[in-house]
């Protein structure tokens, strides 16, 4: 066997399999490993013809490769990427590069890159978007490490990255973890995008009445124009797909119950820690939370009064369906600002507080496309960062502040529509409400601050004085 192999593909599921069949569409020579025997033996059967050694050993695996050598791992985030670790590494040498292509939190990924370049060996985390079409066909990726490194795989990476016009979309981003990091504010921005889409279909199914059908139809259209994403794309597809099992359309046959792996999760911890706040793509992780527990819904639903959701077409009351489809558009395109502003802000104070460097405009420009947050609008925030590089906040763009402006009348329209028929939009209201919070000049905190020194005298500081102050608020009338 040829031991000059390009590069090396260890884990053949989904993603892996697609990802080491578009390495070898590129021209490169390839190395696959999997732990079990059977998906090597069914990867070389597809890859006849092909450049590719098929190894069934660790050994074989790691002596196929030219030096230094280029490992993918694509295996499962935890113990899977513990395990593949371990039986690499007695095998790798002082220079190897290790890349864990997968979703893992980014301080995992650092513990692991300090103690591998113990022994030498560069290990990298690469967030890598697209699901199994992007990893065949051309994902984005947010590679994350040692620079040098980056420049050794840059040639393979570029290669097999989707291709926009603005380039291929793929980057460095920068040390330690911040690849992995990009990937999981990414994925929180998408965790919003699916809510908010998920809340303006109830709100048009429940409130407008619209069928499967005029849901594509209105969701086909706004795709034409600045909502067009890769998200708004399948949504308007989805509606249409007959259920193979039954009668009607699949969607309708789809228990209400949400799953999901982690990441969305892991942004709004991070949040927290960074005193950021993300509103919109916390709330998408709790309506996912809520709605999983489908057993509770169906008790607690014939124990909490609210409106019967067969009337809440009444709401609508001289406001006809098509006045609805517009406004559920502007508050989806404003609610969907919001998430991505949410997403950029934290990215820029985690990049500040670890001293990543990340550069806003240049992710903007590799979620083009490939990924699955990819959409027009991401052209027009790449822009306002390299605009503004010191951009506090994406909604203080000028020409997304106007977007904004535009859109008020039919956001706040929907949230009081859907708040009037009983149907929750917790994402979108969360959205209006961060965009509305930015924009007072005074909030109710005074009060919170007061009631803080009451129970804990915690201090507050006065409009009219510098310094910290404490009140006896029991002996005080």
């Amino acid at each position: 066997m040829t031991t000059e192999m390009d590069i090396g593909v260890a884990g053949l599921g989904v993603m892996g399999r697609n990802l080491a069949l578009n390495i070898s569409d590129k021209g490169f020579s390839l190395a696959v490993y999997n732990r079990h025997s059977d998906p090597v033996k069914a990867f070389a059967a597809h890859a006849q013809g092909r450049e590719v050694a098929a190894c069934t050993t660790v050994e074989e695996f790691t002596r196929s490769l030219k030096r230094p050598r280029k490992i993918l791992m694509l295996v499962k985030a935890g113990i899977g990427v513990e395990n593949t670790i371990a039986a690499l590494k007695p095998h790798l040498q002082e220079g190897d590069i290790l890349v864990d292509a997968g979703n893992e939190h980014f301080a995992v990924t650092e513990r692991r890159e300090r103690e591998l370049s113990a022994a030498g060996i560069r290990y990298f985390g690469m967030g890598v978007s697209g699901g199994e079409l992007g990893a065949r066909n051309g994902p984005s990726m947010m590679p994350g490490g040692e620079r040098a490194a980056y420049e050794a795989l840059a040639p393979i990476l570029t290669k097999i990255a989707a291709q926009h016009a603005d380039g291929p979309c793929v980057a460095y981003m920068g040390p330690g973890g911040a690849g992995h990091y990009v990937k999981m504010i990414h994925n929180g921005i998408e965790y919003g995008d699916m809510q908010l889409i998920a809340e303006a279909y109830d709100v048009l199914k429940t409130i407008g009445g619209l069928s499967n059908d005029e849901l594509a139809e209105a969701f086909s259209a706004w795709n034409e124009g600045e909502l067009e994403s890769y998200l708004v794309q399948i949504t308007a597809h989805i509606f249409t797909v007959r259920d193979p099992e039954g009668q009607g359309q699949l969607l309708d046959a789809i228990l209400d119950a949400s799953s999901m792996k982690g990441t969305g999760t892991w942004t709004v911890e991070d949040a927290a820690s960074l005193n950021a706040a993300i509103p919109t793509i916390a709330s998408a992780v709790d309506a996912r939370v809520l709605s999983s527990d489908k057993a509770g819904r169906l008790r607690i639903a014939k124990i909490l009064a609210g409106p019967d959701p067969k009337d809440a077409g009444r709401v609508l009351a001289g406001f006809d369906r098509k006045a609805l489809i517009d406004a559920v558009r502007d508050a989806l395109y404003a609610s969907k600002l919001c998430s991505y502003a949410q997403g950029m802000n934290l990215l820029r104070l985690a990049s500040r507080e670890r001293k990543w460097n990340l550069d806003l405009p240049e992710i903007a420009r590799i979620w083009q496309d490939g990924c699955i947050i990819r959409a027009r609008l991401l052209s027009r925030i790449k822009a306002a960062f390299a605009g503004d590089p010191e951009l506090p906040n994406l909604l203080l763009d000028p020409s997304l502040a106007k977007d904004l402006a535009g859109r008020q009348t039919g956001w706040r329209k929907v949230v009081a529509l859907a708040a009037e028929a009983g149907i929750p939009t917790l994402a979108t209201s969360a959205s209006l409400s961060y965009y509305d919070t930015l924009r007072r000049e005074r909030l109710p905190a005074n009060l919170v601050q007061a009631q803080r020194d009451f129970f804990g005298a915690h201090t507050y500081k006065r409009l009219d004085r510098e310094g910290d102050f404490h009140t006896d608020w029991s002996a005080t009338s």
